[in-house]
């Protein structure tokens, strides 16, 4: 069964109501490395009160509308569809508790050619239930490597997508080590993603892997945690938005290192890369960070 492009693009998502406490928040942050240093104080107001904040990158697991692409009426082969690229705008500062509704519509189909796959980017904009007010809005791209050349049966496509700037062919002007846990997965996939990929060893070795992996996002958060102490000291609301490029997995217990550049022409924006230190292997690419 191939890609229908209307029927994908009028998807009947249900909306998601999310509560959380801010013990789930807590949670989030300790996932993503907070806590390592007991003796930052500014660290510590996302793992502890009197006044929480809430992780900006917590966005990307508030009103998930799940695994949806398994439903054989997508016409997308699931199996082999990958997490490429993640993007969250935050439009206002997190609650560290409360109740949101996600709601999710897929934004472009683009056919990359028979045998090269598809791209499905869906958005889910994040509401406060009580206000209606806008939160956050998150963008996931998936990459789905079954399901090129749907065109070809005379289906419309969208547009490429823009391209996320490379980052300087200079060392970066800023580096932060964030050191994970061998159990971080275990205790990331505590955030609502149950994926055995990241907890079973002979679920890991089938997909070609000798351990469990760190879920993507958990390093996306790592990231996000590491521009935020960078570049914005620890003030949630000075990050407005951050975008990375999948480009390998982190085996947990290895130390991520986000490499970070300045852009002279524009000062609310700042590059990076994320790379696995014991490996030398860059995990994440053609990151792009936006800062109040």
């Amino acid at each position: 069964m191939a890609i229908d492009y209307h029927a994908l693009k009028a998807w009947p998502f249900q909306d998601i109501e999310h509560t959380y406490t801010e013990r789930d928040t807590v949670l989030y942050a300790l996932s993503v490395g907070f806590g390592n240093d007991p003796l930052d104080r500014n660290a510590l107001n996302y793992t502890y009160g009197p006044t929480l904040s809430a992780a900006p990158t917590m966005a990307a697991v508030l009103g998930f509308p799940g695994q949806w692409m398994k439903n054989p009426a997508s016409g997308i082969d699931w199996v082999k569809v990958v997490h490429g690229e993640q993007h969250i705008r935050l439009h206002q500062a997190l609650p560290s508790a409360g109740t949101v509704v996600g709601r999710s519509r897929i934004k472009a189909i683009v056919d990359k050619g028979r045998g090269k796959g598809a791209q499905v980017l869906i958005q889910r904009d994040i509401f406060e239930k009580q206000s209606s007010s806008l939160l956050a809005s998150v963008e996931q791209l998936n990459f789905c490597r079954g399901d090129g050349g749907f065109t070809e049966s005379g289906q419309p496509g969208d547009a490429a997508l823009p391209a996320a700037p490379n980052v300087p062919q200079t060392l970066p002007e800023f580096v932060c080590d964030i050191k994970t846990r061998p159990e971080s997965a275990l205790l990331y996939r505590l955030n609502g993603d149950p994926n055995p990929l990241h907890a079973d060893p002979e679920v890991a070795s089938a997909a070609g892997f000798d351990r469990p992996i760190l879920h993507g996002l958990a390093t996306y958060g790592i990231a996000g945690h590491a521009i935020l102490r960078t570049m914005c000291s620890y003030d949630s609301q000075r990050l407005k938005m951050l975008h990375v490029r999948f480009s390998a997995p982190v085996m947990p217990g290895e130390t991520i290192r986000t490499e970070i550049w300045t852009r002279p022409e524009d000062a609310t924006r700042v590059l990076f890369r994320a790379r696995s230190v014991e490996r030398d292997i860059i995990v994440l690419n053609n990151g792009i960070a936006e800062l109040a």
